[in-house]
């Protein structure tokens, strides 16, 4: 066996050792508390219908064919990027494969060597990647600690740039915001913002949180994501005209990747068309939430009481615990995930419990009562 086949033996077997191996699994007939499908779009018979028929038009093609700037641009890109640019409130927008892909294209891109990049240490993964893609300098600051970001920032050289979310994906809260934009005021600094968790159900319309703030005015660029709650996948990335033409000549992930397909714009039309019902997209989904916290109550170990949020966690703290009170739950019929070390810091692992529009308030009440007569 050579070094490097050694090498992958080794990194696995120690993976599994410590009880954060992982592994592809398959989830059927279980109660969905773990998806992030938050509005149930994904597999909703009246969007899927109106898919279907907007895909049966003559001479619709299976693929794109290519990058956007050879021959996978389309007509169909160009119209949803402007329907996307008026429902998020910004002057352009420019699709991407997923949000991973626009925040790796994002931040990459634009802060250039000698820049500062500073983002909240619990943001994803793809806005780390980002930054050490970047030739900026770039630094973590205390998870929602304004007072942590205003001491980076005094230390910060060049631009000077602030990542956030409007909610984490771990944690399930949303940032001081107005500190933050303060902050970013009084030292010139560009805030970009990651509307992952919610697009969709955030806001009157489904606009994201930050519109809901109306305070979208105050960033860079932020970007929005397809592939939670509107159930189906892709992302943009949303700023000035010039912020856009940028991208197109200098974000290499948009510039050397195959173009979304027919199909996805589609998808992504239907949903956003779906979303303008008689009723807010979110309201259900608010009401599941609010069910959940009261019950939630019950539950003795730590737990987030997160407000007007679809992510809420119970502590467990350490890999075998989360994974054998996420196996507790999956054998009485309830999809609930683990969240392992290293993706958590040690001694931070839990159970990280998804809300749904769709959960009914019988499955909630059913899933606080297993929690707590576990023995």
């Amino acid at each position: 066996m050579s070094n490097v086949r050694q090498w992958l033996h080794k990194q696995l077997k120690k993976r599994q050792e410590i009880g954060n191996l992982r592994t592809l699994k398959l989830t059927e007939n279980l109660i969905d508390f773990s998806s992030n499908d938050y509005l149930g779009l994904s597999f909703n018979e009246q969007l899927l219908s109106s898919i279907r028929d907007a895909c049966a038009s003559p001479g619709l093609s299976i693929g794109s064919t290519g990058s956007r700037l050879l021959t996978g641009n389309s007509q169909l890109h160009l119209d949803l990027e402007s329907k996307l640019a008026a429902f998020f409130q910004a002057p352009a927008a420019l699709l991407f494969n997923s949000g991973y892909a626009a925040n790796l294209a994002l931040i990459s891109a634009v802060p250039q060597r000698g820049d500062t990049i500073l983002y909240d240490q619990a943001i994803h993964a793809c806005v780390k990647e980002g930054a050490r893609l970047s030739q900026a300098n770039y630094h973590s600051f205390r998870h929602n600690d304004a007072g942590d970001l205003n001491q980076k920032l005094k230390r910060s050289t060049g631009n000077k740039f602030v990542v956030v979310e409007s909610l984490y994906s771990m944690e399930g809260d949303t940032p001081p915001i107005k500190d933050i934009i303060s902050l970013c005021r009084q030292f010139g600094a560009e805030l970009f913002i990651d509307e992952a968790h919610t697009t969709g159900w955030a806001g009157s319309g489904g606009e994201g949180w930050i519109i809901e703030q109306k305070l979208s005015h105050e960033f860079l660029a932020r970007v929005y994501t397809f592939g939670k709650g509107l159930g189906t996948h892709g992302a943009c990335i949303v700023g000035s005209r010039e912020l856009i033409d940028y991208l197109v000549n200098f974000a290499r992930p948009f510039i050397y990747t195959t173009a979304l397909p027919p199909h996805s714009l589609i998808s992504i039309n239907c949903a956003l068309e779906f979303l303008k019902g008689p009723t807010s997209p979110g309201t259900t989904l608010k009401e599941r939430i609010n069910y959940y916290l009261g019950q939630a109550e019950k539950i003795e170990v730590e737990k987030s009481l997160n407000i007007d949020s679809p992510i809420q966690w119970i502590m467990a703290k350490g890999n075998k615990n989360a994974l054998a009170l996420s196996d507790y739950l999956k054998n009485r019929g309830f999809d609930v995930r683990p969240i392992l070390s290293p993706t958590v810091p040690e001694g931070k692992e839990r159970l990280r419990v998804c809300i749904h529009s769709y959960n009914t308030e019988e499955e909630i009440l059913n899933l606080i009562s297993t929690i707590v007569k576990k023995p």
